[in-house]
């Protein structure tokens, strides 16, 4: 059965987008069938941290209108065969999508494949209605910050006003140090203050800037990172499975030693 998961926040910026792209890209590596939906219709970017911009012919409005087939409209990721994207119009056309057209285009898709992510603008208007319209779980993506954590709470509590009741927190850009010197809003308090199940967190490290610079998501590069793990984890979590946090303490070595063990085994 498939499902239909909308990644949201509230607050833009907080990186909904990224985690989409790379949260997607890794669940197509571990073998299941995934289609990313960029539900921010008039600003679409999940194409340009995909790298498959310039692929772009067909977009969902020309599918709802009837211009092109679902098929036409997916771009299909030649990195991962088992991911595609559907990509958003930039164009003021974006005005007409409603939430019952949302519930036919997700619909299709989950007929297709295994889980379908939707990539929510920010906000809580008319967008955001129409990417949790066919949502049968949410993941929250919040940083640490009193603001981001504020608007997820609110999100939260529309999430479960439309019978959207699995949700669960991703807390991003994390800086440890910061935490530990009170000067950053630690996971803990971020979870007291929502109080749904905490199944990610990603550190801030600069990779992540370079990656979406590049088009090329940082899970699928060779050299090992803790937001590349920290993903992966969140994706084995998604399935099910039972995945220790990784010690993101300020000096904690175990990360590190891993990442020796890794990289020697390769040259082995």
């Amino acid at each position: 059965m498939s499902r239909i998961i909308v990644v949201t926040s509230g607050k833009g910026g907080v990186g909904k987008t990224t985690v989409t792209a790379n949260l997607g890209m890794t669940l197509a590596k571990l073998g299941s069938s995934v289609v990313l939906v960029d539900a921010d219709f008039g600003l679409r970017n999940l194409d340009l941290l995909l790298g498959l911009e310039n692929r772009v012919v067909y977009t969902a409005i020309e599918v709802i209108s009837g211009e092109c087939r679902l098929e036409q409209a997916l771009v299909k990721d030649k990195r991962q065969p088992g991911l595609a994207l559907l990509p958003a119009t930039q164009n003021r056309r974006a005005e007409t999508i409603n939430p019952n057209h949302m519930r036919q285009l997700i619909t299709a898709l989950a007929q297709m494949y295994e889980y379908v992510l939707i990539d929510c603008p920010a906000g809580i208007e008319m967008g955001f209605k129409n990417a949790i319209a066919a949502a049968q779980e949410a993941l929250i993506v919040t940083t640490p910050e009193i603001s981001a954590v504020r608007d997820a709470d609110r999100v939260i509590g529309l999430l479960e006003a439309n019978n959207i009741k699995k949700i669960n927190l991703i807390v991003n850009r994390l800086r440890p140090a910061m935490v530990q010197a009170n000067d950053m809003m630690s996971v803990e308090d971020v979870q007291e203050i929502l109080a749904i199940p905490l199944i990610g967190i990603i550190p801030d490290d600069e990779k992540v800037i370079v990656s979406t610079n590049k088009g090329e998501p940082l899970v699928l590069s060779e050299t090992p990172s803790l937001p590349a793990m920290a993903i992966t984890n969140i994706a084995h979590r998604l399935k099910g499975q039972q995945v220790d946090f990784i010690n993101l303490e300020p000096g904690n070595d175990s990360f590190f030693s891993r990442i020796r063990k890794l990289l020697w085994s390769k040259i082995g």
